[in-house]
Order: C-alpha cells, then sequence, then structure tokens
C-alpha cells in the first residue's frame, strides 16, 4: 500500500507549468522538509549547511507555488519534538526564521505573499518570534499565497488544547454540547481558516507524519519521494501536484469516474 503513495515511473517524464495548470491546482499544500541533515552528511558538511540550503529551497517553492495559484502553503519548519536536537543545532534552526524573513520579507510583500504561523510562537527565542511578527504585520494585507509555516508545532497537543478550549467554552455556557462537529474542533485548531490541506508532500523517502496536522489531513492525497530537501526543485513539485491531479478524491464515496 505505503509503495503506491511514492512517485511511480510515469511521474519521471518531465512536467511543465502549462502541464498541471490544465486541470486543478491544490488550494492547499503542506510540505513536510526533510533530509536537511542526511543531505549534508553525504556532502561530509555540518548539519547547519544542509538547514542552509534547505532555506533556499523554500523561497524557490514559495515562489513557485505563488505562480501556480495554490493559495495555501503550509511548511513544517520546527515540531515541538525538534527540541530535543543538540542545542547547536537548536540554535541554528531559531536563527533560519529570522535569517528567511529578514532576507526575503522584501520579494515577499512585492510577490503579495500572506505570512502566518501555526505553533507555539511564545516558545520561540525573542529574536525569532519579533522577526516572524514582524513579517505578519508587514505581509497582513496581502492576498495571494498564504506561507503558513508550521513552528514550535505539534498536532496532537494542537488538538489537545482545542478540546480544552471548547470544554470551557461548554463550561462557561458559551458552547452546547449538541453544538460539537467536527466542523467546530476545525475552527478552534491553529490552522482555523485554512482549510485542509488537499495535497501533502513529504521528502526524504520516510513515510510518516511525524505529528503533523493529524487532524487536518484525514482525506489529504500523499506523495512521498526518497528525494532530500535540499534538492528538491520545481520539477519535484509539478510532479507531486500532476499525481494528485490524477487521483480520485472521494472522501470515503464512491467514484464517481
Amino acid at each position: 500500500m505505503f509503495n503506491k503513495m511514492r512517485k511511480n515511473k510515469e511521474e519521471d517524464a518531465p512536467l511543465t507549468k502549462e502541464d498541471v495548470l490544465r486541470h486543478p491546482i491544490p488550494n492547499h499544500v503542506a510540505i513536510i522538509m526533510d533530509g536537511n541533515g542526511r543531505w549534508a552528511k553525504k556532502r561530509a558538511l555540518p548539519r547547519m549547511a544542509g538547514h542552509y540550503e534547505g532555506m533556499q529551497v523554500v523561497r524557490k517553492i514559495t515562489r513557485f507555488a505563488n505562480e501556480l495559484g495554490v493559495r495555501v502553503l503550509s511548511l513544517y519548519a520546527f515540531s515541538t519534538e525538534n527540541w530535543k536536537r543538540p542545542k547547536t543545532e537548536v540554535d541554528y534552526l531559531m536563527k533560519l526564521p529570522e535569517q528567511f524573513l529578514t532576507t526575503f520579507l522584501p520579494e515577499l510583500v512585492a510577490e503579495n505573499v500572506k505570512v502566518q504561523v501555526t505553533g507555539h510562537t511564545d516558545g520561540l527565542p525573542d529574536h525569532t518570534r519579533r522577526a516572524v511578527e514582524q513579517a505578519i504585520r508587514e505581509t497582513g494585507g496581502n492576498t495571494g499565497l498564504i506561507l503558513n509555516f508550521a513552528l514550535n508545532y505539534g498536532s496532537r497537543a494542537e488538538i489537545v488544547a482545542a478540546v480544552q478550549q471548547i470544554v470551557k467554552d461548554v463550561q462557561r455556557g458559551t458552547l452546547l454540547p449538541e453544538d460539537i462537529t467536527e466542523s467546530l474542533l476545525s475552527s478552534y485548531l491553529m490552522t482555523g481558516g485554512l482549510g485542509d490541506p488537499d495535497l501533502l508532500i513529504r521528502t526524504s523517502g520516510e513515510i510518516r507524519l511525524s505529528n503533523f496536522m493529524l487532524w487536518q489531513l484525514a482525506y489529504t492525497e500523499l506523495w512521498f519521494t526518497d528525494v532530500l530537501w535540499p534538492d528538491f526543485t520545481e520539477q519535484h513539485f509539478l510532479q507531486a501536484i500532476a499525481a494528485y491531479q490524477r487521483r480520485d478524491r472521494r472522501f470515503g464515496g464512491v467514484s464517481a469516474r
């Protein structure tokens, strides 16, 4: 079953933007950007070099997704579990959002990109949080691609927090138990308003979700590739979208084809 989720030989043929623009583009694409460390290790470089190269790919794919008309691009940038990594690596990872946003914010503004963050920003270092807040503020009026960074994010904790808030609202009398539905719970999540991802891409050959958007990915199409994130190109992005376009999304129903 899992082999069917990987890219197949049919996806190896070179694609153009025009090829995928003939069919509906996914509104919301989520990416688990994996493989920075392995990319660096293969080149006898420090892990931080892989993270830096990965940051350059983020800029490239953000621009390309915007050109294709993707409405939301959610990137799993730093999980709540990533704090367990060596301090030197964590410190560097916390500098990357600041470096990315400081370097590319003028371009993002010019391209009408809106920056958003999903996660516990109060747990970020001050310098990271200030850069994030500035980017959110300066792009708040933009109407193009929503670039959603999952920073200090964990899906299980997100669901627990949503349930706790619902319980509090029921206790206050502002919500009735019979009002609790799937859509209501979705609205209490950090991603409320973004819509569930249509397509999830994970790089590096790993086939798991790693505590990322577990509720939101219920009916998302999954695409896994062995390509390491720093090697991920616009062509790979087109392959993922083309695979999505070939699939029959039934949402638990019967195929209309």
